[in-house]
C-alpha cells in the first residue's frame, strides 16, 4: 500500500502538477463538474464576488487553474485589476494577463494587493506556512485572503467506493486508499495554520449532498485522478471500470448514488 508520506510527495511535486495533473483543464474540469449534482448548489465564484465587495485595486488568483474565478470576477467586477496565477503553463495558456507563479514565492511587491484568492490549492504547496506568508505580505492594509479547501468528512462515499472496486480488482476485502488531495489541507486544519499570519478568519461552510441517476460523473471524478494512477497499487483503469459496476448497482436497486459533501471558505484578515 502506498505510504501517506509518498502521496504528500506526489501532491506537491510541481513538474507533475505542471504537466500530467494540470497541464490542461481537463481533470479540473471533470472534478469540478461533478458538483452539478449537488444540492443545494453553491456559486463559489459569486460568493467570493461578494467576500469582494468592498475591496479596491488588484487581485491575485493564485492557482487559478482554468480560470472559473477569474471570468466571473472579471465579468462581475471589471474595476477590479483581477491577476491570475498558476504554476502549470499549460493551463493558463488562454487567461490573459496570466503568469507562471508559485504561491511559496509570489512575484508581487510587498503591500500591493486589495486581495489574495488560493482558492483548493494549498493542499499542492510544499510549505503551507511559508506560503500563508506569502499571502499575507502581498496584501495590503486591510485587504483579504479567500481560501477554500474540503473538510477531512468529504466524499467518504468516493474514497470507500474506490476502496471497494481496488478490492475487487486485487480479489481481496479492501483494496489501498487512492491519492487524497485535501487530506494535507483540510477545513480542520487551516485555520491554525493561516493563523499563522492572519488574526482574523471567518469560515463559511459549504454542505450539500450530490444525487447521481447515471454513473458518468462519478466515473469521471475519479477518472481525473489520473496523474497519480502509478501510485495507487492497483490496476487504475480496471478500478475505474468496477467502480463504474459498482454505482451502476447502487442506482439500480438505491434509485441514485449519494455522496457527502464538506467544503469550505475561509476568509482572513
Amino acid at each position: 500500500m502506498t505510504s501517506q508520506p509518498t502521496h504528500d510527495r506526489l501532491v506537491t511535486d510541481r513538474s507533475l502538477l505542471a504537466t500530467k495533473a494540470y497541464g490542461t483543464g481537463q481533470h479540473l474540469a471533470a472534478r469540478q463538474s461533478l458538483y452539478r449534482w449537488q444540492t443545494p448548489s453553491h456559486d463559489l465564484p459569486g460568493i467570493v464576488v461578494d467576500e469582494l465587495a468592498d475591496v479596491r485595486g488588484v487581485v491575485a488568483d493564485v492557482g487559478c487553474g482554468n480560470g472559473k474565478f477569474v471570468a466571473r470576477v472579471r465579468n462581475d467586477r471589471p474595476d477590479l485589476d483581477v491577476l491570475p496565477m498558476d504554476v502549470s503553463h499549460g493551463i493558463i495558456r488562454a487567461l490573459p494577463g496570466a503568469v507562471v507563479a508559485d504561491v511559496q514565492q509570489l512575484p508581487v511587491a510587498d503591500g500591493s494587493l486589495g486581495a489574495v484568492l488560493a482558492l483548493h490549492m494549498l493542499y499542492h504547496v510544499e510549505d503551507q506556512v511559508r506560503a500563508a506568508g506569502e499571502l499575507g505580505r502581498v496584501l495590503a492594509p486591510g485587504g483579504i485572503a479567500i481560501v477554500s479547501t474540503n473538510s477531512r468528512t468529504d466524499k467518504l462515499e468516493l474514497e470507500h467506493l474506490w476502496r471497494q472496486a481496488a478490492g475487487d480488482v486485487l480479489g481481496v476485502h479492501e483494496g489501498p486508499a487512492r491519492v487524497q488531495l485535501s487530506a494535507r489541507f483540510t477545513l480542520e486544519d487551516a485555520p491554525a495554520i493561516l493563523g499563522s499570519v492572519f488574526g482574523e478568519i471567518r469560515t463559511i461552510p459549504l454542505p450539500g449532498v450530490i444525487e447521481v441517476t447515471d454513473a458518468e460523473p462519478v466515473v469521471a471524478h475519479l477518472a481525473s485522478y489520473e496523474a497519480w494512477a502509478d501510485e495507487m497499487g492497483v490496476p487504475f483503469r480496471e478500478t475505474i471500470e468496477r467502480a463504474r459496476d459498482r454505482v451502476n448497482e447502487t442506482i439500480r436497486t438505491a434509485g441514485a448514488f449519494r455522496v457527502s459533501c464538506l467544503g469550505g471558505m475561509l476568509v482572513c484578515r
